[in-house]
Formats: structure tokens, C-alpha cells, sequence
């Protein structure tokens, strides 16, 4: 009994050191991508939408020779000329230029999403609204009073 017993150990101690050597091959295998090499200085192309202009799409990185896609999302009624990867910080809107009718404002880049290059200033323009003030809103609706 005393020897099945130990048999029956060390198989199972053999069995536990083989799967934990498996399991550091594969963490080694995963680790640099194709080639083995660990890769720093990743570029990535814009999000381009699966279906349409937005929604659930993927973005192309790229570095030596190596090149990977990653899973990303294209935010719906974005601004498509300066992209959802390019974060600027806009000013207030100017005067309204009455030949042309529309309002304008400049933005500064704040922060470029996945090394994406983005335009460093950029001017974004809107029509302006022509608000007629109206005489003073009373109550609404009839009430006890009335």
C-alpha cells in the first residue's frame, strides 16, 4: 500500500511540474508577438467603421514588421474632418460673419489617441442662429384664476 501510495505521488508531482512548465512556455511564446521581439513604438491608423461611418470597427498598428489590429469604436455624428482620435480644445465661437452667415473657432491638439498624427490647430465653423427675442413668457395655462 506504502508503495502505490508514493508511486501514485510522484506521478502527480510530475504531472504538476509538466503543466507548469507548459504554462511559462506559452506566457513566453505570447510575449513579443511575431519574432519573439518586443516592439515600442506602436503606430496606429484611424478607427475605420465595420458598417457604415460608425460604430464597432478596427484601427491597424504597425511597428518594423510587425502588424496587428485592434478592436475600436467610431463615435456616431463625430467630427469626420478632424477624426475621433484627435482631442482639441476649442475657444470660445467668434462674431457672426454676416456674408457668409456662419460663426467659427479655433481649436489647439490637447491629446493624440494612439500615436494617430493630428493637425496641431485646426478651425471649425457653424451657422449662426438668428434668435428673435420674444416679449416676456407668463404663466402657462390657464390656472384658478382664470
Amino acid at each position: 500500500m506504502r508503495g502505490l501510495f508514493s508511486t501514485l505521488l510522484v506521478v502527480l508531482l510530475a504531472l504538476m511540474i509538466g503543466a507548469s512548465e507548459a504554462g511559462k512556455n506559452k506566457k513566453e511564446k505570447n510575449k513579443g508577438g511575431k519574432g519573439g521581439t518586443e516592439c515600442a513604438e506602436w503606430r496606429y491608423g484611424s478607427c475605420v467603421a465595420n458598417n457604415g461611418d460608425c460604430g464597432q470597427g478596427t484601427r491597424e498598428g504597425t511597428c518594423n514588421e510587425q502588424i496587428k489590429k485592434v478592436k475600436c469604436r467610431v463615435p456616431c455624428n463625430w467630427k469626420k474632418e478632424f477624426g475621433a482620435d484627435c482631442k482639441y480644445k476649442f475657444g470660445n465661437w467668434g462674431e457672426c460673419d454676416a456674408t457668409t452667415s456662419t460663426k467659427s473657432r479655433t481649436g489647439t491638439l490637447q491629446k493624440a489617441l494612439f500615436n494617430v498624427e493630428c493637425k496641431p490647430n485646426i478651425s471649425v465653423s457653424k451657422p449662426c442662429t438668428t434668435k428673435v427675442k420674444n416679449k416676456p413668457k407668463g404663466k402657462k395655462g390657464k390656472g384658478k384664476g382664470n
